[in-house]
């Protein structure tokens, strides 16, 4: 179809349509300009609403690399012999932080390879002015707790300590659970809050128990060391290498006990997760460097990406401090006690299943994706729907076999009738989190915590409906096969008594 266009008249931004009298002093400020009819119908004119008006608010990324903060980075990391031509720090309008392709990285192409030098290690700690306190405390340290404090002391230090210039890119607070404040953390699904009350008790026991070390460090602070060794800052070391630390195994040393695999990577640790990237990461023993080779590549000055893992937005959260929308390994968790609440039936039975499962550790890491019940909670419900005649089939169950039509029937019902409940408890919270919007919208930080908060529970309410909504053709195609079998039966009697009818005739 042909495009209408009509002559619109405008001035300082407002439309007047031709054919109304004017002052002819004023004309001389008016703009002609040509329209499609469609923008005028639709208002896209008068708004600002055009393409070019999107065009121009559309947020672009920012390049860092010219701030004072970085280039005092990378001179860092220059002296200690990286090299870096392929990436420079942006922010990003969707992410954040991370890092920018400045050339075309074509796919199996190294994207960043960190020397051993530029890598923050325990055995860096052991080396460092800590070396002597750490070494002749009555007792050995973890590894974490080493790192943790020379981060908290480097800091102190400021402009002299000689990791300033990565210490000083790190973020001032974290987004991660230990961090939320009470009335956020209040609204997290259960399972999320309690590894998140768990994640807090580590760092407060880690703090309490170490009190008599801290004090030994007095000599190297400034201040005293109540001051600067709080619990606060503690955590703030604790999420940085949480969050940030690369996975590189160590020789173990007669200083430090406990896993021996964490090291802090400079500038590396500016790149973001993404659950469909695809490289490939590790300590290269050959070049003595932290390498990651990207096997998708990336186009030029487009965000460079790795990925943490196959984890689920719960995961992310609790560990690195952010959700990835669209992640395909987001699922619902289900625990014991709602199995119990959604079960009907004998109460002597119920147990002696349950606890069957407990002692084969299937009531663990039960949940539900958009597709369905996972395979644990699908094996656990068959179990719950085995008649108490056929229980003495159990261990079959666990292995895979069928139950049955009646209990196949029965499980996916109580799968359907999980997710249900599972989906009111998503509406409530939601309701509850508009709640707290409204009452907490001077607190930027708390606001920030909601928001997270209400991803998840959206992500939840989202996965419960397409869950549901499987289950339901699930059961649908179970009727229409139970249907069928009876009539097929039903038939198979019918006829041989046709037979005989015609037989006797």
């Amino acid at each position: 179809m042909a495009a209408w266009y009509v002559t619109v008249v405008t001035q300082n931004n407002s439309v007047r349509m031709p054919g109304k009298k004017q002052e002819p002093a004023t004309w001389r400020f008016l703009i002609k300009r040509r329209f499609k009819w469609s923008q005028i119908a639709t208002g896209a004119v008068m708004n600002g609403r055009g393409r070019t008006s999107r065009k121009r608010k559309k947020k672009r990324d920012v390049p860092l690399s010219h701030r004072p903060e970085y280039v005092e980075l990378l001179r860092f990391l220059h002296r200690r012999g990286f090299t870096s031509t392929l990436l420079q720090p942006a922010l990003f309008s969707d992410t954040g932080r991370g890092l920018q392709a400045v050339r075309s990285i074509k796919p199996g192409q190294l994207l960043i390879s960190l020397p051993e030098s530029c890598l923050l290690t325990p055995s860096t700690v052991l080396d460092s002015y800590l070396g002597q306190y750490i070494k002749s405390w009555r007792r050995r340290l973890s590894s974490l707790l080493a790192l943790c404090v020379f981060l908290v002391c480097e800091r102190h230090r400021g402009p002299d300590a000689e990791w300033w210039p990565y210490v000083r890119v790190l973020p001032a607070s974290y987004a991660c659970p230990a961090y939320f404040a009470h009335a956020a953390a209040a609204l997290l699904p259960a399972r999320l809050r309690r590894r998140a009350v768990e994640q807090e008790d580590t760092v407060r026991e880690m703090h309490s128990s170490n009190r008599d070390f801290f004090r030994t460090l007095q000599p190297v602070l400034r201040q005293p060391v109540e001051d600067v060794l709080t619990f606060d800052a503690l955590r703030w070391a604790w999420c940085s290498v949480n969050t940030r630390s690369v996975f590189m195994i160590q020789p173990s040393n007669e200083f430090l006990h406990g896993q021996n695999d964490y090291a802090l990577a400079p500038f590396l640790d500016l790149l973001n997760h993404r659950p469909d990237a695809q490289v490939k990461a590790g300590f290269n023993h050959e070049t003595r460097s932290y390498e990651i080779r990207s096997a998708g590549g990336t186009p030029r000055f487009r965000q460079a990406f790795i990925n943490y893992g196959s984890h689920d937005n719960q995961r992310l959260l609790l560990e690195y401090g952010f959700i990835a929308p669209d992640n395909p390994h987001s699922v619902v968790y289900v625990d014991a006690e709602m199995l119990r609440e959604v079960l009907k039936g004998d109460a002597a039975s119920l147990e002696q299943k349950m606890k069957f499962l407990e002692d084969n550790n299937f009531l663990s890491n039960l949940s539900v994706c958009d597709e369905g019940p996972s395979w644990r909670l699908t094996t656990a419900l068959r179990l719950m729907a085995l008649p108490q005649t056929l229980f003495h089939r159990r261990k079959a169950v666990l292995l895979g076999q069928a139950v049955g039509e009646a209990a196949e029937r029965q499980s996916v019902q109580t799968a359907a009738a999980l997710c249900r409940r599972l989906l009111r408890d998503a509406i409530a919270a939601l309701e509850k989190m508009q709640i707290s919007k409204v009452l907490q919208q001077g607190e930027p930080s708390l606001r920030e915590q909601l928001r997270l908060v209400e991803s998840l529970w959206l992500e939840e309410k989202c996965i419960l409906g397409k869950c549901l909504r499987s289950l339901s053709g699930s059961q649908a195609e179970a009727a229409h096969t139970d249907v069928d079998e009876r009539l097929a039966d039903r038939h198979s009697r019918v006829r041989p008594q046709n037979n005989a009818a015609r037989d006797e005739t």
